[in-house]
């Protein structure tokens, strides 16, 4: 029976011994066996190719075959521009027929560094008689040549591991030798070869539900049931049959227009209309969108709405809210919701220069209760609580479970007159706790942390 990754950890590891087998090439005296002793202050004491083109490589000889469990890199006393900034480790039975067991690279210093090397198929370890090492780039420009100053090789070699190891992974090869086959005659339409010797070896080509889905599409041309086959996949009805290729799949986002349903007869009262500098917000838990204010080209606008995501339908809920107790007119300002509470946070907005005065310049502070449909004004001057001065385009984001909201950045509004002698000023970052009302200054706007305008910012 062959060893199993289990087997193999309870054995000690070994330090492997070997020969150079092979080499691509090697300039002057810096001998592939170079690599054998390790000598970091001797700087000739190396391999280095005699060209960057590629493939330059090194090929080592197991004295006898073994499980290879990790190589070492020695290096130079010091940094140098041939070492190895990315390479690639195969290894095998025979130097002709080899497995890739890693990719990286090393850092370019002076310290030794070890990698754990692939060495298993199908939860078995195989063992390997051959190592190369191909390098791909160095540390210096790409016309410099590389060089390995030492390569040291662990692993297990014990033949009461080793043996089974090697009888199983040349059955394994066997049995991958018989697939091609398979697939080869499948292809060719050579349906007798086919059967025969899948029916004579009793190997399967593949999962039965690709024989199915080559079926469906090659042979029938049934594309419903191809898409109803690969939807089970996905689905996970195969035993995670496409797991791991889905899980080396690049997420992309995938944009999806919303079209609101209404009447086109009303359409001003069915849906909010084009606008800029408005905010949003989403109960995930209601599935329920909020939308406050913003600036129509030519006027703030005080409407306030709410998309339900269920229906697509939208709802206004105040076609005036300072008429309702809510904050006026107003665009560039932020919400926040709290999800457990059910409550809207509004906090800035933007003034022209000719609206600006001392009254108008305070910022007012709402929140909206949700369940109850209702405004409630916080403070008509965060200010003078501790709080922001009246800003816009800031940011704002909530801990739920503590009730804390953060408030970030943002230009903070002056009166007219002073805008056009002064440089501009930018709020620092907030909290402000909304179970015993009262604003705290975590940092003011400073070098190293730089207040900012039209940035993004949430509660992780």
């Amino acid at each position: 029976m062959a060893a199993g990754s289990s087997d193999v950890v309870d054995v000690e590891e070994q330090i492997l011994k070997y020969t150079i087998h092979k080499w691509s090439s090697h300039s002057g005296n810096y001998d592939p066996r170079n690599i054998l002793v390790d000598k970091p202050n001797d700087q000739s004491s190396r391999w280095s190719s005699a060209s960057n083109y590629p493939p330059q490589f090194l090929t080592l000889k197991l004295c006898r075959p073994a499980v290879v469990k990790s190589i070492t890199f020695g290096k130079y006393e010091k940094a140098h521009v041939c070492n190895l900034r990315k390479f690639k480790v195969y290894g095998g039975l025979h130097d002709e027929h080899m497995t890739e067991l890693l990719e990286s690279g090393l850092r370019n210093d002076h310290l030794k560094e070890t990698f754990n090397l692939r060495n298993e198929l199908e939860s078995r370890v195989f063992p390997c008689h051959y190592i190369k090492i191909v390098p791909i780039l160095p540390w210096g420009p790409s016309n410099f040549n590389f060089s390995i100053w030492f390569v040291e090789l662990s692993g297990v070699e014990d033949p009461s591991i080793v043996q089974p190891s090697l009888a199983w992974f040349n059955k394994y090869r066997e049995r991958e030798a018989i697939r091609l086959c398979l697939k080869h005659f499948r292809q060719q339409n050579y349906t007798e070869a086919f059967e025969s010797l899948q029916k004579k070896t009793r190997i399967s080509l593949e999962h039965h539900m690709l024989t199915e889905l080559h079926q469906s599409l090659v042979l029938n041309s049934d594309f419903e049931e191809c898409e109803r086959l690969m939807e089970q996949a996905a689905e996970g009805k195969y035993n995670g049959l496409f797991t791991e290729y889905i899980s080396r799949q690049i997420l992309k986002p995938e944009w999806t227009a919303i079209l609101a349903n209404g009447t086109d007869d009303d359409p001003v009262n069915a849906w909010p209309g084009m606008r800029g500098g408005h905010q949003m917000c989403i109960d995930s838990e209601a599935q329920l969108i909020y939308l406050l204010g913003g600036w129509n080209g030519v006027v703030d606008l005080p409407d306030f709405w709410v998309f339900n995501i269920g229906t697509g339908k939208w709802t206004c809920l105040s076609f005036d809210t300072e008429k309702d107790g809510g904050p006026c007119a107003r665009s560039c300002h932020k919400m926040c919701l709290d999800s457990h509470r059910k409550l809207i946070y509004t906090l800035g907005r933007y003034l022209d220069s000719g609206s600006r005065n001392n009254t108008t310049l305070k910022s007012d502070f709402y929140v909206y209760d949700i369940t109850a449909n209702h405004w409630t004004l916080i403070s008509d001057d965060t200010a003078a609580m501790g709080g922001p001065s009246l800003i816009f385009d800031h940011q704002i984001c909530m801990d739920t479970e503590t009730s804390t909201i953060f408030v970030f950045g943002g230009r903070v509004l002056s009166a007219s007159s002073e805008e056009r002698t002064q440089e501009p000023f930018f709020s620092g970052l907030y909290a402000y706790d909304c179970q015993t009302s009262t604003w705290q200054k975590l940092k003011a706007d400073c070098s190293e942390f730089k207040s900012r305008i039209g940035h993004s910012m949430l509660f992780h």
